[in-house]
């Protein structure tokens, strides 16, 4: 594939209007994409790619071992736009890899990143994946509880960050590989800060946690039944948001004790 009809591809998928826009965007994502790489993995596939690209890729440090929330924080930064954009811009830089360089090079490319780059792996590789954007899940969370998103995200930052306190780190990383980078930060939040009996945390325990992370007193007992209807909209959505699967895998990691604040998937 020519330089002009790569980053043409780029333009078209990111609906940005001028190539300039499209060329950084594939400056940004491929230079932190090579900081991300083992150094011979990045230079093999820069061999692949049109000349003119060969520049971004000139590292000289061994790999980085930096998640998807850093990585697109890398490319935000280096593009000068928000998070969000970053990451629909990474999106159609990744769609434009397989094209330029062929199954077997962004194969490669996969087996060298760790499984939360999934959402960008998935359209390297010409793969249905929808991801429910940040926005959305906030929306739905909000109309759930009939309260405006502003309210809701915060709401949805206690229940998940305490949500990955709870169940076992695979999981977390399962439903990272499947949300939104902008709902990462609770969920790896709640990995860092995980006490080991925090696996053990019955039900009563759960909501007070989500209700002091809310800033809510907790001891009331009025607000202890507001903070089960936040974990349970909160749930519901999230139930939506990720694959049968995983959301199967989430709900038997919590005892029975839940039962009543996790809700059935439907479809």
């Amino acid at each position: 594939m020519e330089y002009a009809e790569f980053i043409d591809e780029i333009r078209r998928e990111s609906g940005e209007p001028d190539i300039g826009s499209a060329q950084l965007a594939a400056k940004a994502t491929l230079q932190t994409l090579a900081e991300r790489l083992p150094r011979s993995e990045a230079r093999h596939l820069f061999l692949e790619l049109p000349d003119e690209t060969r520049p971004w890729l000139r590292g000289e440090s061994d790999a980085g071992a930096f998640d998807i929330d850093e990585f697109l924080g890398r490319v935000a930064r280096r593009e000068g736009v928000d998070v969000e954009t970053a990451f629909d811009h990474a999106r159609t830089v990744f769609l434009a890899l397989r094209d330029a360089v062929g199954p077997e090079e962004v194969g490669r490319v996969a087996a060298a990143l760790p499984r939360t780059f999934e959402p960008l792996m998935a359209e390297a590789q010409h793969r249905s994946v929808k991801v429910m954007r940040a926005d959305e899940f906030w929306t739905r969370v909000a109309a759930r509880l009939g309260v405006d998103a502003a309210t809701a995200r915060p709401i949805t930052t206690a229940v998940l960050e305490t949500l990955a306190e709870r169940i076992a780190a695979d999981h977390v990383r399962d439903l990272m590989a499947q949300l939104d980078p902008l709902l990462h930060p609770p969920l790896r939040q709640g990995l860092w800060s995980a006490a080991p009996e925090a696996r053990q945390m019955p039900l009563a325990v759960f909501l007070r946690r989500v209700g002091r992370l809310e800033g809510l007193a907790v001891d009331d007992a009025a607000l202890v039944v507001d903070v089960f209807e936040h974990a349970h909209a909160v749930l519901e959505t999230l139930a939506e948001a990720v694959s049968d699967e995983e959301w199967h895998d989430v709900a038997t990691d919590l005892p029975a004790d839940y039962r009543g604040l996790m809700p059935l998937r439907s479809g």
